[in-house]
């Protein structure tokens, strides 16, 4: 499967940042770069991306080589009903905010910033043959970094309101082998801690 034309992604920013203070995380700067650059980095190859949360154009001026008419084409923002719903609203949201007829999404919270292209090419070839592919941590709990088949997720999402919902919860149901992490690909920043953990830049 070539990976331009096999998928395209969907950014979670809009988590409340609880033990951050309420902070904005697609904002926060790691290694010079707000994360949602590096979100945006590491699905370079997606045919098209939605960002499911508050709408940061500005931020988007640290991609490399960006005008705005690359912009306006293949990145938008969108945001889940009602606004704070959760992932799985959010993933929803910006699901059907897609026009591309991608056979594969690639979903990744924004706070996980050691996430390259070289994670997205295992979770679509590790998806080969089932509904899609998780990422794991080094214990082998499933991260917010996964590809599923399109037609997959619609068959599972529900008919009524998805506020509330997890995500993976939502994808009970359907069939997603597990990858696991080489290096510290699945950290994600949930403290100022782990900011300050990962505030260098990524050995890969």
């Amino acid at each position: 499967m070539s990976q331009r034309s096999g998928f395209s992604a969907v950014i979670l920013t809009g988590g409340t940042g609880r033990r951050m203070g309420g902070v904005d995380k697609a904002g926060l700067e790691v290694a010079g770069r707000p994360m949602l650059v590096w979100a945006l980095t590491a699905v370079e190859g997606a045919l098209e991306t939605v960002v499911a949360g508050p709408e940061v154009t500005e931020l988007l001026a640290g991609l490399p080589a960006v005008t705005e008419s690359d912009v306006a084409a293949s990145i938008r923002f969108v945001r889940e009903h009602p606004a704070g719903g959760g992932p799985a609203a959010g993933l929803l949201a910006a699901r059907d905010a897609l026009t591309a007829r991608a056979p594969y999404l690639l979903v990744l919270a924004v706070d996980m910033p050691r996430l390259s292209a070289a994670t997205v090419t295992r979770l679509l070839e590790a998806a080969a043959g089932h509904d899609g592919a998780v990422l794991t941590d080094a214990d082998g709990r499933r991260q917010l970094c996964l590809t599923v088949e399109t037609a997959a997720l619609d068959r599972v999402r529900p008919e009524g309101d998805a506020a509330g919902l997890s995500l993976f919860r939502l994808v009970a149901e359907l069939d997603l082998v597990d990858v696991a992490p080489m290096a510290d690909e699945a950290s994600d920043i949930d403290t100022w801690d782990d900011l300050t953990r990962l505030d260098r830049p990524p050995s890969h």
